[in-house]
């Protein structure tokens, strides 16, 4: 593989955009191609699409060429239609946020750390427990802790 290559490679995996199974793009303009590289998810995804919608090839053949299921072909032509090139790159998956450490909950874990600063997270998540009748992981308080350690340090404080 060639540097400009090995380049791309990098590119598309540090954007989430690199495709995990391109040896199972079957179609024949991304063989021995230049321009299209079935290691690209976003241009084999815009493609296949494109086959269907443009081409109106039948949806199965499409998928079939591109190494898809139809209904991942159908749900990347509904993220392309709401969001365009955009919606073809991959979400991460699962819980965007810890949604259990409402705002409430991080005041209550502020009020028991100010009255005990020695309070670890195994500890927090015993009292949250017990106090709010949430279960939460040691590792959620810890990372949540660390987040607001983060964003202070971020904050510009403009002297007086």
């Amino acid at each position: 593989m060639d540097e400009q290559q090995d380049s791309k490679g990098r590119a598309l995996r540090e954007h989430g955009a690199l495709h995990p199974r391109p040896s199972q793009v079957r179609d024949p303009i991304f063989e021995n191609n230049g321009f299209f590289d079935p290691r690209d998810l976003v241009m084999v995804k815009y493609e296949m699409i494109r086959r269907v919608r443009v081409e109106h090839r039948p949806a199965s053949e499409a998928a079939n060429a591109f190494g898809f299921s139809r209904v991942a072909l159908y749900q990347a032509m509904a993220a392309f239609h709401a969001e365009g090139l955009p919606g073809l790159l991959p979400r991460r998956r699962g819980p965007k946020a810890a949604n259990k450490l409402t705002n409430d909950v991080l005041e209550f874990i502020d009020q028991q750390r100010a009255a005990d600063g020695g309070l670890r997270a195994p500890a927090l998540a015993k009292m949250i427990k017990e106090h709010l009748g949430l279960t939460v992981h040691p590792r959620s308080i810890e990372r949540a802790l660390a987040r607001r350690v983060k964003a202070k340090k971020g904050r510009h404080v403009e002297p007086s």
